[in-house]
């Protein structure tokens, strides 16, 4: 594994050396460095796991499971595919993906954002929560499989392609924009789906803009940042299961 220093970043070439040495290598750079780059990377896993506010991480190849894990702050910026539970219980912070993710990203996600240009697998998003004004946010430009928003509680997800079965089963919180109408079949007992409104296209075109700058150079042409055009999935209550419980 080589190391060098680049205008005012540190380079890290990573092969197939073992996650631990990988990890213990980000960690030592980002005691002396704001932005660490990784070269050649081999699904290492954990890269990024609980970094804080003020470092950035640029991630070359792809990375593995558990990336941004307990992510408290900064960026990450991956150029290919993630694997699966990226930003597992992230805090804070921003992740973008030049590419596709993997299954059950933002697994308990309680703040920060994940944009990911391309599609995305399995229960993405799922047990995702919000507290006050702290949510966290997930846009996805391709198609999604299948439970996206599973057992949802707080946040947003916008999805720019088509979802698979089962969308926000067991969802109680939160919303989820999407670009594409469903069919009735699609929606899950307790949940409804509406027209945005005004409130709505706000939060979208601020995303969309988010999404455009993000990926500019990689999209045959810019997102229409209106907003127009898309639905909002929501729960019909915020207890849907309260009748299963005793007082």
């Amino acid at each position: 594994m080589k190391q060098k220093e680049k205008d005012s970043r540190f380079v890290i070439q990573l092969g197939t050396v073992h996650f631990r040495e990988a990890n213990e290598r980000v960690r030592q750079a980002f005691e002396r460095w704001d932005v660490v780059e990784l070269r050649d990377v081999f699904a290492q896993r954990y890269l990024g796991c609980g970094m804080p506010k003020g470092r950035r991480l640029e991630i070359h190849g792809v990375p593995g499971n558990d990336m941004a894990c307990y992510m408290e702050g900064g960026s990450i910026e991956v150029y290919g595919n993630a694997q699966d539970q990226v930003a597992n219980t992230m805090d804070d912070g921003e992740i973008i993906i030049h590419g596709r993710v993997g299954d059950a990203a933002g697994y308990g996600m309680r703040g920060g954002k994940i944009l990911v240009r391309d599609d995305c697998g399995w229960r993405v998003g799922i047990n995702m929560k919000q507290y006050q004004d702290k949510y966290p946010i997930i846009v996805v430009g391709g198609n999604a499989g299948s439970f996206l928003g599973e057992y949802m509680a707080g946040g947003i997800i916008v999805l720019l392609g088509e979802p698979g079965e089962y969308l926000a089963t067991g969802m109680h919180g939160g919303v989820i924009y999407l670009a594409h109408p469903l069919e009735d079949y699609q929606i899950m007992p307790g949940l409804v789906l509406e027209e945005v409104d005004e409130d709505d296209k706000a939060i979208l075109s601020h995303l969309l803009e988010e999404y455009n700058d993000a990926f500019d150079e990689e999209l045959e042409a810019p997102l229409d940042t209106t907003g127009e055009g898309f639905w909002r999935l929501r729960p019909e209550s915020s207890r849907p299961y309260a009748a299963l419980y005793a007082n």
